[in-house]
């Protein structure tokens, strides 16, 4: 399919600003130009809150959601994991797509501002990531959630988070997880994969930068095989919640994503995938929308919705 308009128009409009891409500048450069785009306000919440969780790098911040609804019981919980390569990113750069979630699903959402690489490498990120929701399946109640319809989602780099706390979830008895939404979702470093030669440069996100990201965040070259960071590498992917894994077409992490969501289904987890023709990666953010942006997060909140039996 061709390139949707208003991504098209987007990429000419960085064409045209010349807007660095991250690997060609500094992680701060990177984080400060994130912070300087404007934004389009979510919408409103019954409460938004501030919190921190323990962890074992230190207290780890969280922001949680709570969407106005009719629901007079406790509200279903999902994590929120922002993307950006471990290394941008943060719950305010977030704030609009987890108000959006939150509103779309009818659920509490726990964005967590996990620790960034370089500075933080793996598995700083990752651990911080679980120790939230550990947090959160443990403080759920207080929240006005039920800690017994609980999930994770996350986009990008997020959706390596999502992923790879639901392995850790399962492989030490951790948080009971019910469900996992992975949106264009890491799952390797194979950089030989087609969607990387076809998507790799003009397409906002590129093979140089998925390249740097890497470099930032692992702390040795043996990290890359490590399923916590490369979970399509899990030799059993058994007894994982339920999925629903999103890619798009023109995306350099298209292949893994599809791959990963066949290997869930051929270990005997419930997934769905659903592929964005025509889109690029990071058109997932309710802050800087373009109109199928609202489809991808309905749909995502669909999903959520029936893993809770709020559909």
């Amino acid at each position: 399919m061709p390139l949707d308009p208003e991504a098209k128009a987007s990429l000419e409009k960085r064409i045209e600003m010349g807007v660095l891409e991250p690997h060609e500048s500094s992680p701060e450069e990177a984080r400060a130009l994130q912070a300087a785009r404007p934004n389009l306000p979510g919408p409103e919440m019954a409460s938004v809150s501030d919190h921190l969780a323990p962890g074992p790098h230190g207290d780890v911040p969280v922001r949680v959601y709570v969407p106005v609804t009719d629901d007079a019981g406790p509200l279903p919980v999902s994590m929120w994991f922002h993307g950006g390569g471990w290394v941008i990113g943060s719950v305010e750069s977030n704030d609009a797509t987890a108000r959006a979630l939150a509103k779309a699903s009818g659920a509490i959402i726990v964005s967590v501002d996990y620790r960034l690489a370089p500075e933080h490498r793996f598995p700083i990120p990752f651990d911080d990531s679980y120790a939230a929701t550990v947090w959160t399946a443990e403080n759920a109640a207080s929240l006005g959630g039920d800690p017994s319809r609980l999930a994770v989602a996350g986009a990008s780099a997020g959706g390596n988070l999502s992923t790879t706390i639901a392995l850790r979830a399962r492989d030490e008895n951790g948080p009971r997880l019910v469900h996992q939404s992975l949106i264009y979702p890491v799952t390797d470093r194979d950089f030989t994969r087609p969607s990387y030669k076809e998507n790799g440069e003009g397409y906002g996100l590129s093979y140089a930068s998925m390249v740097w990201f890497f470099d930032c965040y692992l702390s040795s070259e043996a990290d890359a095989s490590n399923p916590y960071v490369a979970p399509i590498l899990a030799e059993d992917l058994s007894g994982l919640p339920p999925a629903f894994v999103l890619t798009c077409e023109y995306d350099p992490l298209r292949d893994e994503g599809e791959a990963y969501a066949k290997r869930l289904q051929e270990a005997g987890v419930p997934t769905r995938l659903s592929r964005y023709d025509g889109m690029i990666h990071a058109f997932y953010n309710a802050g800087i929308p373009f109109s199928r942006t609202w489809d991808a997060i309905n749909e995502t909140a669909g999903e959520m919705q029936k893993a809770f039996g709020t559909a």
